[in-house]
């Protein structure tokens, strides 16, 4: 059997006004660390990002055919798809292959005309909602031993990025298959990558 890029620690945190996504970037093959700069979260519409835990291949196919998606449901109706259905669109997918799965975990966070949500699917297409937080790959559950200690309803933004990167960092220094660099994403009325000056004074706060 060939071993296909996988591990991870992914994390959405559901804020004040819209939604955080944190990974970090190590895709391992076994025991062999393969990459230390993979990309685990996809922008798959104006306002709506996913995270991806597993085989890397069959993540990024999910994540070409959601966004062609998006878009063509976009230039037809004139409006964008709301958090909820594309996350329904892609768990009839996982849900079809249910015998020859893809093999992964996967977290829809995004700002719709609904407000804030974010999503957690599994690889053969359950869907939940998820009220806080999310946590998934081989770090999850150190990383959800940070987020259910340190969160609270009304989390601002600001506090909820800081809290999605301290969850990722924690992780890092347990879990063997996540490593490298932290990626984080907000998203409210814009999709926005976090780096530079803030990213750096973020590292300092953990």
């Amino acid at each position: 059997m060939v071993e296909v890029f996988k591990g991870t620690t992914t994390v959405g945190v559901l804020c004040d006004g819209g939604v955080v996504l944190a990974s970090e970037s190590r895709a391992t093959m076994g025991n062999f660390i393969a990459s230390s700069t993979a990309k685990k979260i996809y922008q798959v519409d104006d306002l709506v990002g996913l995270t991806t835990a597993g085989a890397v291949g069959d993540a990024q196919s999910l994540v070409r055919m959601v966004q062609v998606e998006a878009r063509l449901y976009k230039m037809q109706r004139g409006e964008p798809l709301t958090v909820k259905a594309i996350t329904t669109m892609l768990s009839n997918v996982l849900s079809s292959r249910r015998y020859y799965p893809f093999m992964v975990q996967l977290v829809m966070g995004g700002v719709d005309r609904y407000g804030p949500r974010i999503y957690s699917l599994d690889a053969l297409g359950g869907q939940i909602e998820e009220r806080k937080v999310v946590s998934t790959g081989s770090g999850s559950p150190i990383a959800y031993g940070v987020l259910e200690s340190q969160y609270k309803p009304g989390l601002s933004i600001q506090e909820g990025t800081v809290l999605a990167a301290r969850a990722i960092h924690n992780a890092m220094k347990r879990d063997s298959a996540s490593g490298d660099k932290i990626e984080l994403v907000r998203i409210t009325d814009k999709y926005e990558e976090v780096d530079g000056p803030e990213f750096q004074e973020i590292m300092n706060l953990l």
